[in-house]
């Protein structure tokens, strides 16, 4: 079996869902998903030479070949991984539909029938839709026809009314009557900055909102729910200490990124400190970088992201470390079903798995854009694992072309 070609596609999200196709000679096709990045879609093609004429079932040695053509580019970590990571999820489902077994039988098989999910609730509300660069657009599917003024998520607040203690505990009470044990939410949101957006410091006054926030939610579901909290590493290590102590009180799942989670000592002093468990992972790519800080134990809870982390290889390699290290895994996950659905293989095959995220409760078209499943695709905050071969579900191209970014090529 040899690759015939490789092509893309595009679909506006909350956030853009980058499609990659691996096509055979045999008329078998993979389907994967990257995380997106500016100029990805020029990064896959520029890729496709190097796998046409390939055996798609090589899926260690193309990794190796790929990762090594683009060395000279810096390939020790950044954004060519997540091309790389899409790429390697859809030689697993071409090799899956080959085998004619589910991808999470070529992991290793499956510790558990069905995935456990945590809604993401943002700030209290709907998450705008983002481009590649995080700034916001109005989407397709939006329901507003309002003219839109395009901002960038991590700029000041400015006239944005502060997050209210009031739209976290609604939020909570919608997502847990739809059945989800665990939920998280954003702390760096207006009415939580400190005097200078760019300094890391917090205030008093910031301190005591964010506390204020989650001690809603906390009040509203927190005997029976799983809370999260995500600082999007935009704190020093004090200040996001003195927050940490102030929420030991309710006994938190995890505090996410609190610091850069490439700065180690940092990670490990709010480690060392508080008593609520440290999650970091998304931003960090291959096993190298995740090693140390596991290793020194500068983290609780490891989260790295399938769509960008350098595909499941990878991913099982940082799962199997964590394990050895006691630490359980809890995958970031923004993607379209079917990133969501690679990562429940990985998630199925681990022993040390946590918690996958949810990002996208309020894109509509969300459960529509794969066939194969029963709808909806999280059923009282579960995802049962696909039964057919490979990821186990296809695309519905009608649906993903309805909703697919302009200037992107569909799959041509």
């Amino acid at each position: 079996m040899k690759i015939v070609r490789l092509k893309t596609a595009v679909v506006e999200g909350n956030f853009d869902w980058t499609f990659v196709r691996i096509e055979t000679d045999e008329g078998i096709r993979g389907l994967g998903e990257c995380f997106f990045a500016p100029g990805l879609t020029s990064i896959l093609r520029s890729l496709e030479p190097l796998l046409i004429g390939e055996d798609p079932r090589d899926i260690q040695r193309l990794f190796r070949k790929m990762q090594l053509a683009t060395s000279g580019a810096g390939s020790v970590a950044g954004i060519v991984y997540n091309a790389i990571s899409g790429i390697e999820a859809a030689l697993w489902d071409v090799l899956g539909q080959w085998l004619d077994v589910p991808i999470y039988r070529l992991l290793g098989g499956k510790f558990r029938d069905r995935i456990r999910v945590y809604a993401d609730c943002h700030g209290g509300q709907a998450l705008e839709s983002l481009d590649e660069v995080l700034r916001s657009r109005h989407a397709s599917w939006e329901a507003s026809k309002a003219a839109h003024t395009a901002k960038d998520y991590f700029s000041q607040a400015g006239d944005d009314l502060p997050s209210s203690p009031e739209d976290y505990r609604r939020r909570a009470l919608a997502k847990r009557a739809e059945g989800f044990t665990a939920l998280k939410f954003d702390l760096d949101v207006p009415g939580t900055e400190g005097p200078d957006p760019y300094n890391r410091v917090l205030s008093n006054r910031a301190i005591d909102h964010m506390v204020s926030l989650i001690g809603a939610v906390y009040d509203a579901v927190g005997k029976d729910t799983d809370i999260a909290v995500d600082c999007h590493w935009r704190y020093n290590a004090s200040d996001v200490v003195k927050v940490a102590r102030e929420l030991e009180l309710f006994r938190l799942l995890w505090l996410e990124d609190p610091v850069p989670p490439n700065n180690t000592a940092a990670l490990k002093e709010v480690n060392s400190k508080v008593r609520l468990p440290i999650a970091t992972g998304e931003n960090l790519f291959l096993f190298e970088g995740f090693q140390e800080i596991i290793a020194q134990h500068a983290l609780s809870i490891v989260t790295p992201d399938l769509q960008k982390v350098g595909g499941l290889s990878v991913a099982q390699s940082v799962a199997q470390f964590a394990d050895v290290h006691t630490m359980p895994v809890a995958p970031h996950n923004i993607s379209s079903p079917v990133g969501t659905l690679a990562s429940a293989h990985f998630c199925a095959a681990i022993p040390n798995f946590l918690a996958l995220e949810f990002h996208a409760s309020d894109v509509p078209f969300w459960n529509d854009l794969v066939e194969g499943m029963p709808k909806p695709l999280i059923n009282r905050g579960f995802i049962a694992l696909p039964k057919k071969p490979g990821l186990g579900v296809t695309l519905n191209e009608e649906v993903a072309r309805r909703y697919a970014r302009r200037g992107e090529p569909f799959f041509e």
